[in-house]
């Protein structure tokens, strides 16, 4: 079925050949292995692979553009301190290929509309600037100077700077995102949306509020020496293999590993190390000790269901709560306990859709140890009640005195390789008074002080027509967002939509009446200045500041970095009304640095420590007990369990990745792990959900969701029978985004609720 003009946000609705197999049990390994191998001699030149892995995650090296797992402090491996999808984001970064104007000429973009993702990105790396003129069919080339003026005039052509967005992708440097977010506000704007906004955002709502930082406390030094290890709402195995290997030394050290999450994860069963030949031989080691088998967002209702429990045994035997670390350390703690004891220890238990038998193996586990680190990712921050989820973590660990001490603490992980960074240097519609006054001091314009636009926001100002130029640094805007046709208008409502990319990929498709594409650098290529090679910097998981540069010669003369795009535009836009000499810092990334240094708590003598192999660690006040909060305090907090109901034939649905996918980045077809080949429109059912609506393996349904209303659906979709929990489902994001509603979201935070979105599913007649 080709897609009209007016629905190229989503992907084609035809069907491949779907192959099912038995999922696996064991992760990474020797196919692990030979799909990496298969990836890059397929995309790449084998002289380019050779001299990333020497280089890839290595001190001196350039970081991965995949995720934010931190590496080693000390030694790392000489065989690749990289994974399986790391390789897989470097073949699609370094691909061989490159499109520019012939490409252009030949498709158009409807055309180009009724790819695949898959298809897209591997098209090849954009070679130079493309703009889109308005009621044009094909990208056409422009000159870097033209699209900086276009920008420019655009911008200036505003009412308001506020009738303006700005958006930044998690892949982008510590020094471009600086220097982003400055222009912006000397621009006059705090509209400043991220991907923290649809990932994250409700841990750093949660954590701040309890702890006074909005990242993780612990370090890889911490996982290996902890007593036990909850993974809650994640899927290590394919999203950040390398954090398997910490849970490995976790295990050899003894620590227990409870694995918490609607569906059974192979790199959470067993993981086979591919460095260990030993382990490859014996077939790995197993990871989780409890797996809990837990329903669509009953988080709150299981931890509930702990906190009751070991109230219990603290009324009965005494010294299961730390009290010398609650009496000093904590705020709220009498109201805490008051609200607690409202709720009912068996009601919890059935909300949470935990068996007594396992909730007992978890609880014994919590209630004898006291070194926990509690690890999540986006399967506990994308609900309406997300923020709760996170506090109810905290609460947790602090009745346990589970913070800030070796082996203890909080484990967000990241998804993109430097989201936390791009936050830390002042990507935030909502920025702290005293960065702005920092801003103010430093550069001599006073920033606004009015909130900007989250993505939320930023979706229902481009629709309402409020906001008439988007500017996206790196990402693919479209495919990441909720609600797809409503952001599918929002965007053809702008004047301008311009993208900064390494490769082609679905937002490039859905533009305003005008529109620019603007290659850039890859993370693995040289940045050539006029002071030679630079370096740059990002942040991980952990809170650990390092450098990046690249090895590989740039694919096209015709690349700007992202440094270098930044400052061009904002030099087009300002001119002589800025107070900054933009064009100076292109020339020399250590300006920026000194910059950060004066502006960014934690950066003093940036240039100097970023020298060190390993990095350097930012300030971490939960880390070491200093709370930065209200109270000067870590603060217990009341939630309360989600209040929703399904009706007899309705399912709650979570978007998912699968293995052959980074976020938006598709890198094949296949979900080896789930079983899954060769297809990505399907709908994981529980088997006697299948049963009771007389629903059967491979046939194609269509999805529906109603919110508030609102109907909305997503149509072609094939249904593989899984071991999920009963009224659950699963399916992969980006291809049911159309059915997440926009105006579902976190409290406090705004995350979308991409994992809690109640459907129906109907015979496709």
């Amino acid at each position: 079925m080709n897609k009209s003009s007016k629905d190229k946000a989503l992907t084609p609705e035809t069907f491949k050949n779907l192959k099912i197999t038995k999922p696996q049990t064991n992760s990474v390994g020797f196919k692990s292995v030979v799909t990496a191998i298969s990836q890059v001699s397929k995309y790449m030149n084998p002289v380019d692979t050779f001299k990333l892995a020497l280089k890839m995650n290595q001190k001196g090296g350039f970081d991965c553009p995949g995720c934010a797992w931190p590496d080693p402090d000390d030694e790392r491996s000489s065989l690749g301190e990289f994974c399986e999808n790391g390789i897989k984001a470097i073949a699609e970064e370094a691909q061989n290929k490159t499109i520019g104007p012939d490409f252009f000429t030949k498709y158009s973009v409807d055309e180009l509309a009724n790819w695949s993702d898959f298809e897209i990105g591997k098209s090849g790396r954009l070679a130079e600037p493309m703009f889109l003129a308005e009621g044009a069919t094909h990208y056409q080339p422009i000159s870097w100077d033209d699209a900086f003026k276009k920008v420019g005039q655009h911008l200036n052509d505003l009412n308001h700077p506020d009738e303006a967005v700005f958006y930044t992708s998690g892949r982008t440097t510590n020094e471009a995102a600086f220097l982003y977010q400055l222009f912006v506000r000397e621009f006059g704007t705090a509209n400043l949306p991220d991907c923290s906004n649809m990932c994250h955002e409700a841990s750093g709502s949660a954590l701040s509020e309890t702890l006074g930082i909005g990242k993780g406390s612990v370090t890889l030094d911490d996982l290996y020496k902890a007593e036990v290890v909850m993974v809650i709402g994640q899927n290590p195995g394919t999203n950040h293999p390398r954090m398997l290997t910490a849970l490995e030394k976790c295990k050899k050290n003894g620590g227990k590993i409870i694995a918490v999450n609607p569906l059974p994860e192979a790199g959470l069963i067993k993981f086979t190390n591919p460095q260990n030949p030993v382990k490859l031989l014996l077939g790995g080691t197993q990871i989780a000790d409890v797996f809990v088998p837990i329903t669509i967002n009953g988080d709150v209702a299981f931890f509930k269901a702990i906190l009751l429990k070991l109230l219990e045994k603290e009324d009965t035997l005494g010294n299961v709560f730390d009290k010398a670390f609650i009496t000093e350390f904590t705020q709220g703690y009498d109201s805490f306990i008051t609200d607690l004891k409202q709720y009912n220890f068996d009601e919890c238990l059935k909300a949470s859709g935990v068996s007594l038998e396992i909730f007992n193996d978890v609880f014994d586990l919590i209630l004898n140890n006291n070194k926990i680190i509690i690890c999540w990712a986006m399967g506990l921050t994308q609900h309406e009640n997300a923020v709760d989820n996170i506090r109810e973590i905290v609460n947790l660990l602090l009745l346990k005195g589970s913070i800030g001490k070796e082996g203890a603490g909080t484990c967000p992980v990241r998804g993109h390789s430097n989201v936390q960074g791009d936050r830390t240097v002042g990507i935030w519609e909502s920025a702290p008074q005293a960065f702005l006054d920092k801003i103010e001091n430093k550069y001599g314009f006073k920033p606004t002080t009015k909130h900007g636009y989250s993505v939320i926001d930023a979706i229902k100002a481009m629709y309402e027509k409020k906001a008439k130029v988007f500017f996206g640094l790196g990402g693919n805007f479209i495919s990441a967002v909720p609600d797809t046709r409503y952001s599918d208008q929002g965007l053809a409502n702008c004047n301008l939509t311009v993208h900064v990319s390494t490769k082609l990929n679905r937002s490039h498709l859905v533009t305003g009446k005008e529109a620019l594409i603007l290659p850039c650098l890859g993370r693995s290529e040289k940045d050539y200045q006029k002071t030679g090679v630079q370096v740059q910097s990002v942040e991980n998981s952990m809170g650990i500041v390092s450098s990046t540069k690249g090895v590989l010669e740039p694919c096209s003369k015709d690349l700007l970095s992202e440094v270098a795009v930044v400052c061009g535009i904002a030099n087009a836009t300002l001119k002589e009304r800025s107070k900054i000499n933009w064009l100076e810092y292109k020339d020399d990334y250590k300006l920026v640095r000194d910059d950060i240094a004066e502006v960014v708590d934690g950066f003093d003598d940036f240039n100097k420590r970023l020298k060190q192999p390993s990095g350097f660690y930012l300030p971490n006040g939960a880390r070491v007990r200093q709370f930065k909060t209200k109270t000067g305090k870590a603060n217990f907090s009341s939630n309360k369990l989600p209040d929703w109901e399904l009706k007899e034939e309705e399912l709650i649905m979570m978007t998912i990745r699968s293995h052959d996918q980074f976020n938006t980045t598709i890198y094949g077809l296949d979900d080896r792990y789930r079983g899954v080949f060769n297809e990505r429109r399907i709908v994981f059912m529980n088997r006697e959900d299948m049963k009771a609506r007389n629903l059967q393996e491979q046939q194609v349904v269509n999805l529906k969701s109603e919110y508030k209303g609102v109907i909305r659906e997503a149509y072609n979709f094939k249904i593989v029978g899984y071991d999920i929990p009963r009224n659950c489902c699963a399916t992969y994001f980006p291809e049911t985004n159309v059915l997440v509603p926009l105006d579902s979201f976190a409290h406090t935070a705004k995350t979308p609720a991409s994992k809690s979105v109640i459907i129906t599913v109907e015979a496709n007649q």
